[in-house]
């Protein structure tokens, strides 16, 4: 294997020890075809310089990295889904395969898989992954990145030529296994499993290690459990208002699907909004909207309070932790105003001003309806430019009266580079989207015909939208 500079092995998770964790090993696929492959996200650990050949045998067939993990590891965890507390749950079709630093930045990475093969905790399942939710992840995933919300990045897809059956798509289907960058694997349901089990040394050893590889800022203080909820908290406010800003529902948002350092993953049935509904909800079988978009940030909340309860078990006194929480709803707001404003294009200026604006633009979301579709407000509105807006093919709704507020408090905006305005993407009519219809369009053509060239087309809409925005690492 090619080994560049910047591939940097430090696998770390071992140190946590078999109540965390257990060796797998990966399925024997009949076929192994490389699907896609995440050259950008290789590139910052090292990896880019793979060949097909060795992508393969690494990401599927897992022979081991150098000097990495020697073989895969399946976390174990518990979690509330749909808030209903399940003890049976862990790493039932993916597994940590390699952690390793960053270029750069040297923070800690996983490499973890989707559908990779039966563990311990497949409860019954097949330990695989649909080719379809394959193909869904790494759309999520990019898409996210562009609109400039924390993500883990899918790093490669192969169809593993096995036939699936599932009950709610048509089967037999087609096959695969993902594998995910991301900066941790650690869930809230991670810390649940110890505390269930009421084992508080092994709550205190998982704090200690969370602190001391992903906040080692915080490693050290006297009151660890403490440190520990006040970085969920403020990693979730930053995701939850990034989320909202891009009209992202998560779908099932249950406490093992949230990690302690702060990015979305692991996507199922998610939706990014049409329009403005705060109703909205992403999974056909939430039938009381628990997930629904506008009660996201509620959502997050009450999982941020299952992990308080668990830090209890650490020694964090009650109030202490309750105060932390106490504060999540001013950094959510001040999260949701940031990322709107750098959704908008615009520069912060205070706070009260920065909250007119974004209420503005709420309201005139809510107002716009159907008639406004939630992207193509962000493109048409861009940097604060009024005259592409109210020129622009939305523009006669814009012009109406329940658009004044917005036009006013645009008008007093100052942009944030503006020159982003010059990229190729605003001399369209309207922005990248990735809305369920054009999923479904682009998996047709891939059932019937094995054409993938709708797909890699998407694939470079989202990188001509990333660039464009210029919003991640923000």
């Amino acid at each position: 294997m090619p080994l560049s500079a910047d591939y940097r092995p430090d696998p770390r998770l071992p140190i946590l020890g078999a109540d965390f964790a257990d060796p797998v090993r990966a399925a024997d696929f009949p076929s192994l075809r490389l699907r896609w492959r995440n050259d950008r996200a290789a590139a910052t650990v090292g990896l880019a310089g793979l060949t097909d050949a060795e992508w393969t045998d690494h990401f599927g067939r897992f022979a081991p990295l150098a000097d990495n993990l020697p073989g895969p590891l399946a976390q174990r965890y518990h979690g509330h889904q749909f808030r209903v507390y399940n003890p049976e749950i862990g790493d039932g079709r993916g597994f940590t395969f390699a952690q390793l630093r960053e270029a750069g930045s040297g923070r800690l990475l996983d490499l973890a898989t989707k559908g990779s093969g039966l563990t311990p905790w497949s409860r019954g399942g097949d330990g695989r992954l649909t080719l379809k939710g394959g193909v869904r992840e790494v759309l999520a995933a990019g898409m996210l990145e562009a609109l400039g919300v924390p993500t883990s990045r899918a790093f490669s897809l192969m169809e593993t030529g096995e036939s699936l059956v599932r009950q709610d798509e048509p089967s037999p289907t087609r096959s695969a296994v993902l594998v995910r960058l991301s900066h941790s694997h650690i869930r809230f349901g991670t810390f649940q499993r110890p505390a269930a089990l009421e084992r508080p040394d092994l709550v205190r050893k998982l704090v200690d290690y969370t602190l001391e590889l992903y906040f080692p800022h915080r490693s050290g203080e006297a009151d660890p459990g403490v440190a520990l909820l006040e970085e969920a908290c403020r990693g979730a406010a930053r995701l939850t208002g990034a989320w909202m800003a891009a009209g992202f529902v998560h779908g099932v948002l249950n406490t093992d699907n949230m990690n302690i350092t702060g990015e979305s993953f692991d996507y199922g049935p998610y939706r990014f909004l049409p329009y403005n509904d705060p109703n909205f909800v992403a999974a056909y079988f939430d039938h009381s909207g628990l997930y629904s978009f506008g009660r996201q940030p509620e959502a997050v909340f009450w999982n941020l309070r299952q992990l308080a309860g668990c830090l209890l078990m650490a020694g964090s006194p009650e109030d202490s932790l309750v105060e932390v929480l106490n504060g999540f709803g001013d950094l959510y707001r001040g999260a949701l105003t940031q990322a709107m404003l750098k959704r908008l294009g615009l520069a912060p200026r205070d706070g009260e001003a920065d909250g007119r604006l974004v209420s503005a633009a709420f309201r005139a979301l809510a107002a716009g309806g159907p008639a406004i579709r939630w992207e193509p407000f962000f493109f048409d509105w861009f940097c604060g430019d009024s005259v592409r807006a109210l020129e622009g093919p939305r523009g006669a709704v814009y012009r109406r009266t329940e658009f004044e507020d917005l036009r006013r408090e645009m008008a007093a905006a100052e942009p944030d580079r503006p020159e982003r305005l010059g990229h190729p993407l605003f001399g369209r009519d309207g922005p990248v989207e990735l809305l369920i219809d054009r999923i479904e369009a682009l998996w047709t053509p891939i059932t019937v015909d094995d054409d993938w060239s709708g797909f890699e087309a998407m694939i470079d809409e989202i990188e001509l939208a990333r660039t464009a925005w210029g919003l991640q690492g923000g």
